[in-house]
């Protein structure tokens, strides 16, 4: 693919910066990948990756949580080698020379190649002299809000005890923090055999007891969200339906396998949201088509990174859906989410993992920027992040 190419695909053929950083970019090859392992939990660690050039410059992304570390570092390998000497506008060549491992490798091979994108925008806005967020349409929000993009802080991966108490200690922090939106899945614990009635009712009751609890911190005008991780059948998603009302959702997620969402969202009286897990367009289309949810939840690891995002979220407007891109993992990969939504028309509101360490905001330089739950963007070149390589040296796996 030629660079004229390439360059024709950026959103809206916007460029900017000067007509010799454009010149000089045009000769912008990639070099060396880093990938930085960071412990987290028990609920996965963090995998950063870093594209150095012949010009100097790195760019940086992120591959957390595909099916295994392990199967993703292979991936990031394969994919990295290709790229190699290869110019950083390459973005649609490397998205379909990787389709027949993502084909076959699922979600560990769509986080490598999504990292490995958001690496290469990264680059060519810094080449460019420019955020990302302007390769993407600019913003489009007006006012003080132009460049913040509102944040729910997911407490899920953070709260223990898992009991009604330790849920509601875990959101009062988070609403100490600043966030007026959060979200949990209160019934992980869901057993996959749900012939147990009295089991899955017990279940059901303590997941209900845990969103309560957590509606009670936030008040009657914060935003609770509510992820059920598919573990109802349609039967008892269907009685779920009914039971969680009092507790006024922003929106329920996933609370059936695929087959059973349309339905599900045709009787709920709430805004359902899902998809975190599907790759690109072709596999959004259905899922928006069938009227899965009122609200995709494509995640800029797993989608296939950040052009992607942009694809899926223009599907989504012709539909009258909103996005609310899925995330709770470091903060580079939120970094990279954002830029996208800022131009999104149909932007709604962006996921955060809360609590889950007390350095997170550290694994970047500057540090992430949350403000009253407003990620900040910064309008320096690229992502305008940089890897905090001594936070991530004490932090290795």
């Amino acid at each position: 693919m030629t660079r004229r190419e390439c360059l024709s695909l950026l959103p809206f053929g916007l460029l900017a910066g000067s007509a010799s950083a454009q010149r000089d970019a045009a000769k912008i090859t990639v070099g060396r990948l880093d990938v930085f392992q960071l412990q987290v939990n028990k609920r996965g660690n963090w995998v950063l990756v870093r594209l150095a050039t012949s010009a100097g410059l790195t760019g940086i992304g992120e591959a957390s949580h595909g099916a295994t570390d392990a199967a993703t570092l292979r991936y990031l390998a394969i994919f990295g080698g290709r790229l190699k000497s290869r110019s950083i506008f390459d973005i649609e060549w490397l998205r379909r020379t990787a389709q027949p491992e993502i084909a076959t490798g699922g979600t560990s091979a769509a986080c490598a190649l999504s990292a490995l994108e958001q690496c290469l925008w990264d680059l060519i806005g810094q080449a460019l002299e420019v955020p990302v967020y302007q390769l993407f349409g600019g913003a489009v929000r007006t006012g003080a809000s132009r460049m913040a993009v509102r944040n729910y802080a997911n407490i899920n991966r953070s709260a223990e005890p898992r009991t009604p108490a330790g849920f509601a200690a875990m959101a009062r922090r988070a609403v100490d923090a600043g966030f007026d939106a959060i979200k949990l899945a209160p019934w992980d614990d869901m057993p996959n055999d749900l012939s147990d009635a009295t089991r899955a009712d017990a279940v059901t009751q303590l997941g209900l007891d845990r969103a309560a609890a957590v509606r009670e911190v936030l008040g009657p005008q914060g935003d609770l969200l509510l992820d059920a991780h598919a573990k109802f059948d349609l039967p008892r998603g269907l009685q779920l339906l009914e039971r969680v009302k009092p507790l006024k959702l922003f929106w329920l997620e996933e609370v059936t396998k695929n087959p059973d969402l349309p339905a599900i969202h045709k009787a709920g009286s709430m805004p359902s949201a899902g998809g975190e897990a599907i790759y690109g367009t072709k596999g959004f289309l259905p899922y928006i088509n069938e009227r899965s949810v009122d609200i995709v939840m494509p995640d800029v690891k797993y989608c296939g990174g950040m052009l992607e995002m942009k694809k899926i979220a223009s599907l989504a407007e012709a539909a009258g859906l909103q996005v609310s891109p899925h995330g709770p993992a470091s903060p580079v990969g939120n970094v990279a989410a954002a830029h996208v939504c800022v131009g999104m028309p149909n932007f709604l509101i962006l996921e955060s993992s809360f609590g889950e360490v007390p350095w997170r905001a550290e694994v970047i330089d500057p540090p992430e920027q949350l403000t009253k739950g407003f990620l900040n963007l910064s309008s320096k070149p690229g992502l305008g992040i940089t890897l905090n390589e001594k936070t991530a040296a004490k932090y290795k796996v």
